[in-house]
């Protein structure tokens, strides 16, 4: 069994590893993420009609900023983090009235309640699966009681680093949605929906889901 030294160290490594990928093919990135027509997303459009007017939001790993985007557009204030300088210049670019923030999304810069929704579309999945209980559990303290979360997550058992096809070398994790359910319901989010969806905003399997702080 590997000691907690090891166990940091992995961490680190495919998370450190992952930012280099997305910062040095962000171009790549924007090609397909940035520059081409924006479909709202059917998760986003179902978690959206939960939200309070004028919500108070977080776009967790907003990467080129299209969904922050479409959230301002519709009232709420929001503003999109994200740990990939390249990815938030451009989004800056493209919405100069938007709050784009550095940061790491293990250490949030935002106050406790201070949020009505968070949204987490393809960032917590590049997040090994150890990690991730504790961010749920800091994700439920930054939004207000009855507050709302909303995040796609990679179906699947082989967490790893992806070894080939688009923007290789990034680590995906995997889970199953049982087991995604209950690491939501430990931090103390009561799930309202999660399903598995085939081939909608991205390629493959992926568990969309969306859940209230109890």
């Amino acid at each position: 069994m590997a000691d907690r030294s090891t166990t940091h160290h992995t961490i680190t490594h495919v998370v450190a590893q992952t930012l280099r990928i997305y910062e040095k093919h962000a171009e790549i990135f924007l090609q397909q993420w940035g520059r081409k027509k924006y479909k709202r997303p059917a998760l986003l459009k179902e978690w959206v009609a939960l939200l309070p007017s004028r919500a108070v939001v977080l776009d967790l790993g907003c990467g080129a900023g299209q969904d922050t985007r479409y959230l301002a557009t519709l009232g709420h204030r929001v503003v999109g983090l994200d740990r990939t300088m390249p990815l938030l210049r451009f989004a800056r670019r493209r919405s100069a009235s938007v709050p784009f923030v550095l940061a790491d999304m293990r250490a949030l810069p935002i106050r406790v309640s201070a949020l009505d929704g968070i949204w987490a579309a393809a960032s917590l999945i590049h997040l090994p699966k150890k990690t991730v209980p504790s961010v749920f559990a800091a994700l439920h303290r930054l939004v207000k009681p009855e507050g709302l979360l909303g995040g796609t997550f990679t179906f699947g058992s082989n967490s790893r680093i992806k070894q080939g096809g688009w923007m290789a070398g990034r680590y995906f994790a995997r889970w199953k949605k049982d087991e995604l359910a209950r690491a939501l319901a430990r931090a103390g989010w009561q799930v309202l929906s999660i399903r598995v969806v085939t081939n909608q905003e991205r390629k493959g399997r992926w568990i969309n889901v969306i859940a209230r702080r109890n």
